[in-house]
């Protein structure tokens, strides 16, 4: 058996966990109480771990999961978005949505994604940038886009239909909303193995175990190249940005947070909704 190693990381941080054993770097995104979701700290956190990793001899794949009962909720827009200039604002959802996806596809090694439970949203548009997926037989797939009023992120727009084809694509993608279980998503490609819970991470191990001791090479899915995959995640980034800012996205996230009983910030939507006609001018 591998021993365990000191992860190489100057600047660790609590959102993350690491362990290091045979060359594969375990990174476990530790917020279980906010179901993990990607927070402007989680993300920066995964970004620096990813560029702290990506030359260093002693970590040949990383394996991402998630503590607790579910992978990822997806970014925490209440958490993300920060109300300002509207130009300004739409600038920084460009920078954030792309560089968000460009640390995947830049990490010049191997990412085995173990979901241990649901993931949502962007978590799993990026683990299709990722080498390969292994869930529990309790995750679930959802990219609520259409729900939200935003178009697809994260490169999905090009791979869910080269993975499933167009019409499988849409359903979940589009208005439908479709939420395939683990099976259903090995069944459809989106990924490649199933797991009990209790040996999701020891069948994650020896998976990237036999990548590291092999020298596996980074690939995308669908053989894209890097190049299609950024130029998709730029063009994406700049749609999202103009949806976060129209009047479809503002109503669905006053109508969900209301709801959810979180009043003031659902008044500040409603807001941005009444008043979108004078500062839409300064976009």
């Amino acid at each position: 058996m591998a021993h365990t190693e000191r992860p190489p990381l100057e600047s660790p941080s609590s959102l993350l966990l690491y362990s290091l054993s045979g060359g594969v770097l375990t990174i476990t995104m530790n917020n279980p109480t906010r179901l993990n979701g990607w927070t402007m700290p989680m993300m920066e956190a995964l970004k620096s771990a990813f560029k702290e990793t990506a030359q260093h001899p002693s970590v040949k794949v990383i394996i991402l999961t998630g503590e607790g009962r579910y992978y990822c909720a997806g970014v925490n827009l209440g958490a993300t978005l920060k109300i300002g200039h509207p130009k300004r604002l739409r600038e920084q959802i460009v920078m954030h949505n792309q560089a968000l996806f460009d640390a995947f596809l830049d990490f010049p090694k191997p990412i085995l994604v173990a979901m241990n439970g649901p993931a949502i949203g962007a978590s799993v548009t990026s683990a299709m940038l990722c080498h390969g997926i292994i869930a529990a037989e309790e995750a679930f797939l959802s990219t609520p886009f259409a729900a939200l009023g935003i178009p697809p992120e994260g490169c999905s727009s090009l791979l869910f239909p080269r993975l499933m084809g167009e019409e499988t694509a849409q359903r979940i993608l589009g208005p439908e909303g479709w939420k395939p279980n683990a099976l259903e998503a090995k069944e459809l490609g989106l990924i490649q193995w199933v797991s009990s819970a209790d040996q999701l991470l020891d069948e994650a191990s020896q998976i990237a175990q036999e990548w590291a001791m092999n020298g596996e090479v980074k690939r995308f899915r669908s053989d894209a190249t890097l190049t299609e995959l950024k130029a998709t995640n730029a063009r994406e980034s700049q749609e999202l940005a103009d949806a976060f800012l129209a009047s479809p996205f503002l109503k669905s996230q006053f109508s969900f947070l209301w709801r959810k009983k979180k009043y003031g910030p659902a008044l500040s939507f409603a807001t941005l909704l009444m008043t979108r006609p004078l500062w839409s001018r300064l976009l």
